[in-house]
């Protein structure tokens, strides 16, 4: 089961509904002998927050790369056909070949138009994936934490997002945290994922930015609900539109200064206030109920088939 956590724009709460979910999932997956992998897949590169709230042991790194275009000047017969093939302006032809590196999102289309052969790509890295388990007080069951770190300055985070994305275990209990927006690097960490819970807030800018993240997974077909962070300082148009669209509603997270107090601290919710631990538990029960329901499994709660 794959849940990804994503919101039209930032700060809306979506990396604190993600490592709580992760959280109460370890602390009740399968119980002391289940085999369930539990996996929290931090995708939002350019500003990783997960590790501070969950703090994993990182024992492997993994350098991210993209191929760029090498050009051997003396078969280049300036025929143009590798400029016309990039969409995005990354090599120019002309009495030389200028290739913009930062430019190039590693398509191959240049090397394999060239009539002369005389185009190879070389790697350019753009970032680092790490991994390592995560324990929590009181957890039956590790986290295998994921994360990406993109490189200062760079444009490219879509592919390392994908990365990143390729560790999610097929037959695990996987948690994604997903960049805000609706950009590629938010398409390409939620894509495929069985449930995409979008992260809101009552204002009017959180409903516009729902509309457009509620558009995005449904383009994917993507099932979604929406979670509404600090309720009660708004209004009802979110309900409302939720509503008008058949969006399940999951839950509403009303502003808490407790909460917000912990969360300051670097702590898990879930982990320190019981009633956190039973919101977010009852937002992943639900969670999973959809996901067996579309599925058709008779799943449980516990992450698990019925015995």
């Amino acid at each position: 089961m794959q849940v990804s956590i994503a919101s039209g724009k930032g700060g809306t709460g979506k990396t604190t509904v993600a490592v709580n979910l992760a959280a109460v999932l370890a602390r009740r997956s399968g119980g002391p002998s289940g085999d369930t992998k539990i996996q929290l897949l931090d995708c939002d590169v350019e500003e990783p927050n997960c590790h501070i709230y969950l703090r994993p042991e990182l024992t492997r790194s993994v350098d991210v790369e993209i191929p760029v275009p090498r050009v051997d000047e003396s078969r280049c017969t300036r025929c143009g056909l590798c400029g016309e093939a990039c969409a995005f302006h990354a090599i120019l032809p002309g009495k030389r070949v200028l290739v913009l590196p930062e430019l190039c999102h590693g398509c191959g289309a240049c090397a394999y138009l060239c009539p002369e052969k005389c185009i190879t790509e070389v790697p350019r890295k753009i970032g680092v994936m790490q991994t390592g388990p995560v324990r929590l007080a009181g957890s039956y069951r590790d986290i295998d934490f994921v994360h990406g770190i993109l490189n200062p300055g760079e444009a490219l985070a879509a592919p390392l997002a994908k990365r990143v994305r390729r560790e999610a275990d097929p037959n695990g209990l996987v948690i994604i945290d997903s960049p805000p927006g609706t950009s590629c690097t938010m398409m390409a960490s939620v894509k495929k994922s069985d449930l995409c819970l979008l992260v809101t807030e009552p204002t009017p800018f959180g409903l516009h930015d729902l509309q457009l993240a509620y558009e995005a997974v449904t383009r994917l077909g993507i099932p979604s609900a929406v979670i509404v962070n600090r309720a009660g300082i708004g209004d009802d148009r979110v309900t409302r539109f939720c509503e008008s669209n058949e969006i399940p509603l999951l839950a509403e997270i009303h502003l808490d200064r407790e909460m917000a107090r912990v969360s300051a601290a670097g702590y898990i919710a879930a982990e320190v206030l019981p009633n956190f631990e039973s919101l977010f538990s009852g937002i992943l029960d639900r969670a999973i109920q959809m996901v067996s329901e579309k599925r058709g499994t008779g799943d449980t709660a516990e992450g698990g088939p019925k015995r």
